[in-house]
């Protein structure tokens, strides 16, 4: 699966919150979410922008790996996502064969349905707020036009700029 993915940092959720039932987004889920990242004992991920995590939600625990980034403005890439029984075991495993951890990211998460796009609000421990607007493709063949599609929306909800690439453990990293 291809995801194209954009975040943009907003000023308050309460506002957005506003903006997205007016478009007629529907509330789907709201989840907490903490993300254990990985570093690999055999390639720098910094350097080739992948990304593996085990993330831990109310009801779920998964194991995801993200693919370098397929263009410019996006976070288009390929992801690749499965369901697991255990983090702690699943940790014990990478770092028995060599994977570090490097950071956990927590946050609580609104999400949102509109059309074709996820959209989440995102309370990031440590950061401003921000809200990602996604869109997952079996076909990575129509990637730049679901990020026009996804930049679009974000102008329909008055969002112009604070855009971000990077993801929020590179975020809090920076701080």
């Amino acid at each position: 699966m291809i995801e194209v993915e954009v975040k943009a940092k907003i000023d308050s959720f309460e506002e957005m919150e506003k903006r997205l039932e007016n478009l007629g987004a529907v509330k789907s889920k709201k989840e907490f979410q903490e993300d254990i990242y990985f570093a690999s004992p055999i390639v720098d991920f910094g350097q080739t922008d992948e990304a593996l995590r085990i993330r831990t939600t109310n009801n779920n625990i998964f194991i995801t790996y993200k693919g370098p980034k397929l263009n410019k403005d996006a976070k288009t890439r390929k992801e690749v996502e499965m369901t697991i029984e255990s983090a702690v075991k699943a940790k014990d495993i990478f770092e028995e064969i060599g994977f570090k951890e490097v950071r956990t990211v927590r946050k609580n998460r609104k999400y949102y349905n509109y059309e074709n796009f996820e959209i989440s609000l995102d309370d990031v421990e440590g950061l401003n707020p921000y809200m990602e607007i996604e869109i997952s493709l079996e076909d990575g063949n129509d990637y730049d036009d679901a990020q026009k599609s996804i930049f679009e929306l974000f102008e329909k909800l008055g969002v112009t700029e604070g855009f971000e690439r990077t993801s929020y453990m590179e975020l809090l990293e920076n701080i």
